[in-house]
């Protein structure tokens, strides 16, 4: 039975094809494009409005160096929002779920954030690691923890969005073998048990988005010390 629980994370395949692939380009055909003309239709309108008011709440904080991640910020928004959401569907398989999909995005962009930081002020990057007014005897203490924190911040980012997604679909899959279970048994606690099931799957959705949107919110964060 425990095994059960966890199969819902293994990547399967289809014809020898991993449906991770298959998943992960899917976002690309879900959303539409905006087409040329002056007049568009609801679906687009309200995508629109959602991109731009988020690109606007994202960007806002940053200088204008800051703004050429836009484009990439958004894009990935929308990538960690349709994964989430995608995952909860019947008979799914959740790629956000797996700690090397994250860390492959989290590494990368963090690095990229330091590199930037390094290069284009050098000095303020480098005073991160010691706050100004550090006693003496501190200084060496503190930099071993700036260090240590600066360093585990991709981790943080990969295994908090993992940690996050795996608990919700656990805890959707034993209450879901509760309800099957006891629908023979005791069926007015069947019943309470899916709905309780029906509100833990709102939360989900609620966690989903809240879960892509801190994963973009905290490298634009990152971002914003290095620009």
């Amino acid at each position: 039975m425990n095994l059960n629980f966890f199969d819902q994370f293994m990547s399967p395949s289809l014809f020898g094809i991993p449906l991770i692939m298959l998943a992960i380009i899917s976002p690309w055909f879900i959303f539409p494009t905006p087409p040329k003309r002056w007049l568009n239709n609801r679906l687009i309108t309200i995508q629109t409005w959602f991109i731009n008011r988020f690109t606007y709440q994202l960007m806002q904080p940053l200088n204008l160096g800051g703004h050429k991640w836009a484009v990439i910020l958004t894009a990935l928004m929308l990538f960690l929002i349709t994964m989430n959401l995608l995952g909860l569907l019947p008979y799914t398989f959740t790629p956000t779920t797996q700690l090397s999909l994250n860390m492959a995005f989290a590494l990368p962009l963090w690095l990229t954030t330091v590199l930037i930081g390094m290069l284009n002020q050098p000095t303020i990057a480098l005073g991160h690691f010691l706050p100004e007014g550090t006693p003496t005897l501190l200084v060496p203490i503190l930099i071993i923890i700036e260090t240590i924190s600066l360093f585990i911040r991709p981790l943080a980012l990969g295994v908090r969005l993992t940690a996050n997604l795996t608990a919700g679909h656990l805890l959707m899959q034993l209450i879901a073998t509760a309800a099957f279970v006891l629908i023979s048994i005791m069926p007015s606690i069947a019943a309470l048990t899916s709905l309780i099931l029906f509100l833990l799957t709102i939360l989900e959705v609620a966690v989903a988005m809240i879960q892509a949107y801190v994963f973009v919110l905290l490298l634009s964060l990152y971002l914003q010390e290095n620009v």
